[in-house]
């Protein structure tokens, strides 16, 4: 025969049994313990039902009469016979002080002592008693007959625990009947308990649900992308630790509306909407995020959407330096076909007998080049930057821009982290350059960057262009996500509309400000960072324009 272990039994079926024994144990004491007390208040009914016949016949002057009178028996037995007959009790013994019986309802029995406790009774102190008489075991009461003061006789009352019993027997029905209807409600109650249970935890065990979170719960933390698990109404339910650390969530977030966790408004929206979302970028303080959602079904029923976070700012930091390379390694390709052009020009030119030509010629290309990388070189402190800025004149160069630096060139080193410099720096540059390239001639760059003085010394770093400008109406979307005027490049790692975007998150980062004003042409945009132990050279802001 197959045996049965209840460990293997579903949850719910574990709890049914549970709640079943314990339905069971319950009804079963509740019926003794009423058992019990009905037995109880069935004997305190029949003390006070005997003591008050026994007080009732102890008052009745004939009974005093007939203690004091000759031959009490022959008065006394028919009256006892018909008060016992009367009430209902199964005997009424009149006595003498010393235990002789007057009457008995068997006449053989007086005349004889009485069987029981007779001494409080007769100190004038009524009392009950069970006791075991001629008749069995009783509730008995004892009953002093007094006149003038003094005890003349006594009065034994009582009903034997037989005729109690069959009393109580007849309550027995009502009590099981009372256990049965809540045995079968309190059953009922656990069997609709179970259903529930079994619906909400899929008819599984306790050691498949045990197993089931441990895993669970070890996937969950061990992932390298970011979980956020949102109801239906933009609730967040659940999230892993690196979803906490990317999106900077509080300890109680969970249970709370994602529009109130203090996240971008982007971002907290698009995560609130719902619905299919593939690789969208969002910015959050410090991060550039890549944000990945679908809704959650369970058995045809939404529960509400799955989101996945990427972090990509490290990724996007190194296209951005690979895009830097890309444009010098083509800038560099443009002036080594330039530098050939004017190294046969110089051979030419001395073949022709123009020595002193040649040499002015070439003197005077090496001084060009040689002046912008000494004047960079001797105010950026910074060899990236530096090299980012050497870098983007010759790629401005190749676009047929002219990248004007500023003789006053300041930029401490220490003002911020070199990326973020670059960050800052490079969109800048490459978003002045794209919209110079695109307006008629003079197409024209100027950079220009001092320290300001004031009570907090700030960089100020400002980079015009001679492009089609800015929309005044537009000046607070610059720096929004997706926000741009070129069309769509499908080949590019990441959409339009991020560079600008990326500048203002590095500002934030570092306690700065970001704006763009309308230039006589093109645009303005200036950055404001500020400056820890850093020289001040200039009084005023205004000093920076180039």
């Amino acid at each position: 025969m197959r045996r049965v272990d209840p460990r293997r039994w579903s949850l719910a079926r574990q709890v049914f049994a549970l709640l079943a024994v314990a339905i069971v144990v319950v009804v079963c004491t509740g019926v003794l313990a009423a058992y019990l007390q009905a037995r109880r208040n069935s004997i305190d009914a029949a003390r006070q039902e005997v003591l008050g016949v026994a007080q009732a016949v102890a008052q009745e002057p004939t009974v005093a009469d007939a203690l004091t009178g000759a031959e009490p028996s022959r008065r006394l037995q028919p009256y006892a016979e018909q008060v016992r007959r009367s009430t209902g009790t199964d005997f009424v013994v009149v006595m003498s002080p010393q235990g002789i019986r007057y009457s008995h309802p068997d006449p053989a029995q007086i005349g004889r002592r009485f069987i029981g406790h007779i001494d409080q009774a007769a100190a004038g102190h009524p009392f009950t008693e069970t006791y075991t008489g001629t008749l069995g075991p009783s509730v008995r009461a004892v009953v002093p007959v007094t006149r003038d003061g003094r005890v003349i006789g006594l009065v034994a009352v009582g009903i034997t625990l037989e005729v109690v019993g069959r009393g109580l027997a007849r309550q027995i029905p009502v009590l099981v009947g009372a256990g049965l209807a809540a045995l079968l409600a309190s059953s009922g109650g656990a069997w609709l308990l179970s259903r529930r249970l079994r619906r909400q935890t899929h008819n599984l065990g306790p050691d498949e649900l045990r197993r089931m979170y441990e895993f669970y719960d070890a996937v969950l933390h061990a992932v390298h992308e970011g979980l956020l698990l949102l109801d239906r109404h933009g609730r967040l339910q659940l999230v892993n630790d690196e979803g906490r650390r990317l999106l900077g969530l509080p300890a109680d977030a969970v249970g709370r509306p994602v529009r109130e966790l203090g996240l971008p408004p982007a971002l907290a929206e698009a995560l609130a909407a719902g619905g299919h979302r593939t690789d969208e970028i969002h910015l959050t303080g410090d991060r550039v995020l890549v944000v990945n959602q679908a809704p959650a079904r369970w058995d045809g029923r939404e529960l509400g959407t799955v989101a996945t976070l990427r972090d990509h700012t490290d990724l996007l930091a190194l296209t951005g330096e690979l895009d830097s390379v890309r444009g010098l390694a083509e800038s560099l390709r443009s002036q080594a076909h330039e530098s050939a052009n004017r190294l046969h020009t110089v051979v030419s030119l001395i073949e022709l007998g123009h020595t002193d030509r040649a040499v002015q010629f070439a003197t005077a290309e090496l001084a060009g080049a040689q002046e912008l990388t000494d004047r960079v070189m001797g105010a950026v402190q910074e060899p990236v930057l530096a090299a980012l800025l050497l870098g983007k004149a010759a790629q401005a160069s190749e676009r047929g821009v002219e990248l004007r630096i500023a003789d006053r060139l300041e930029m401490p080193a220490d003002v911020a982290d070199p990326r973020d410099l670059v960050t800052i720096v490079g969109n800048l540059l490459d978003n002045a350059i794209d919209a110079a390239a695109t307006a008629p001639p003079p197409r024209r760059v100027d950079v220009a960057a001092t320290v300001v003085a004031g009570p907090s010394p700030q960089l100020v770093l400002r980079v015009s262009d001679t492009g089609p400008g800015v929309d005044p109406a537009n000046a607070e979307n610059v720096f929004s996500r997706g926000w741009s005027t070129k069309p769509p490049q499908p080949d590019r790692i990441v959409g339009r509309g991020l560079g600008l975007a990326l500048v203002a998150q590095a500002v934030r980062r570092h306690g700065g400000q970001v704006a763009v004003t309308p230039g006589e042409p093109g645009a303005i945009f200036t950055v404001h960072l500020p400056v820890r132990d850093a020289p001040v050279t200039s009084p005023v802001a205004e000093e920076v324009a180039p």
